[in-house]
């Protein structure tokens, strides 16, 4: 995952153009993407496709001829989105169209202005403040033209046509967490998927945020509201301090009961965001008529770490073993989902172990404990808990369950409740 961010990270991205499309021709690479243009001016529920954005190049040069502000030497200089531009100008009007954080001198913002008729510059508040009353030559190669919104989809088929959903964003140019570690993890997620057996189908989208959720529900809405049982939103999955949650509108779906289920029973030191505190595309996934079942498992929450939205969201920043810690709880979630069944004891009153040979015919201080886990989980499935539930209420994982349930199985004591 993490050589595969390496390569993306130079990408200059925003919500269209080349630099998407290279994105998701690399991640196709890796896994069968379908790749989608929808064209300029198209309605998408209360959006309309913009135009489509592409930059060669972009400086500010200094009386000497020096750039000093160079967007080929990183990508977050310029304001995503910023008109042509070739003029000179004074270092008062140049102000009025630079950013820079005085709180954070030493980093590059990351701005846009997507649906403004505008153009601009970041840089380090350091650099703006050397800046001499001076004339500047200001250049933007870009191009805004009628051309299209770029996304990539991939449906891995399953034994059911309920599905499970999982959507990331490519949109930001060179940053690694708030960017490139939910493409990345996605890509290696779907891999994973792609070679095992599975219950569900998986729809899985790499959309530009806001913008492509919403054209991708215009397009898939009613069949998606069907079909789906659960979903992530995945960002921000790439540093190592600690874990966050955000959860569905309401926070009672499938995908919530997974997540806090693999986060508590893994001992993980995570901080529970209310809905309230979204700001990704669980927006448009969660929101009122659409209510699809959609939570957001994370490293550092987006908003809340130094670097976001800065330079300094780089590739050290992010790790190979924070992407790796990440991914793991992922698929542990995504396992609890396939596995997640309603489980009815067939038996009347305690059943007989030993002669099935699920306890040892001794009874002693140390076979009583090893038969404990078994016996509760019998205690609760009772039809009406799920595997989740049940789960929850003995405090065992479930992963130690699944040998259980196998065992109790193949003694025919234990059957699935219909759906």
């Amino acid at each position: 995952m993490y050589e595969l961010m390496k390569r993306l990270f130079p990408i200059c991205r925003s919500i269209t153009g080349e630099g998407v499309r290279e994105t998701l021709r690399i991640l196709k690479e890796t896994i069968p993407l379908d790749i989608i243009e929808v064209p300029t001016g198209t309605k998408v529920l209360d959006w309309e496709i913009p135009q489509e954005w592409n930059v060669k190049d972009a400086y500010v040069m200094n009386e000497k001829g020096e750039r000093i502000i160079d967007f080929r030497e990183n990508n977050l200089h310029l304001v995503s989105y910023s008109r042509p531009v070739n003029k000179t100008v004074s270092l008062e009007y140049l102000q009025n169209h630079l950013f820079s954080l005085e709180d954070q001198p030493s980093v590059i913002p990351y701005v846009t202005s997507y649906y403004n008729d505008y153009w601009g510059f970041c840089m380090s508040h350091e650099q703006r403040e050397t800046l001499k009353d001076e004339e500047y030559k200001v250049v933007i190669d870009s191009e805004l033209k009628d051309g299209s919104l770029t996304y990539g989809e991939l449906v891995i088929p399953g034994r059911s046509r309920k599905e499970v959903f999982l959507s990331t964003y490519i949109c930001h140019p060179s940053m690694a967490n708030n960017e490139l570690s939910g493409p990345v993890l996605t890509t290696f997620l779907a891999k994973w998927l792609l070679g095992r057996k599975r219950r569900y189908t998986y729809r899985i989208v790499f959309v530009p945020e806001t913008i492509g959720s919403i054209t991708y529900l215009s397009k898939h809405m009613d069949e998606m509201k069907e079909k789906i049982i659960a979903g992530y939103n995945i960002t921000c999955t790439g540093d190592e301090r600690g874990y966050s949650f955000l959860p569905s509108r309401y926070g009672n779906t499938l995908a919530d009961k997974a997540a806090l289920n693999i986060l508590k029973t893994n001992q993980m030191d995570f901080v529970k965001y209310s809905f309230l505190e979204r700001g990704s595309d669980e927006r448009q996934y969660c929101s009122p008529g659409i209510d699809l079942p959609v939570a957001s498992i994370m490293r550092t929450k987006y908003g809340e770490y130094p670097e976001y939205h800065t330079s300094d969201d780089n590739l050290n920043l992010v790790t190979a073993h924070g992407l790796q810690g990440s991914y793991n709880i992922y698929q542990q979630c995504l396992q609890a989902i396939e596995q997640n069944e309603v489980y009815k004891v067939k038996c009347l009153g305690e059943p007989q172990l030993g002669k099935r040979g699920l306890r040892s015919t001794l009874s002693t201080k140390e076979s009583g404990k090893a038969v404990r886990d078994m016996m509760n989980f019998i205690a609760y499935a009772d039809g009406e808990n799920d595997l989740i539930d049940i789960s929850n209420r003995i405090h065992v994982p479930l992963e130690s369950l699944y040998p259980i349930i196998e065992k109790l199985t193949e003694n025919d004591l234990l059957i699935k409740m219909p759906h």
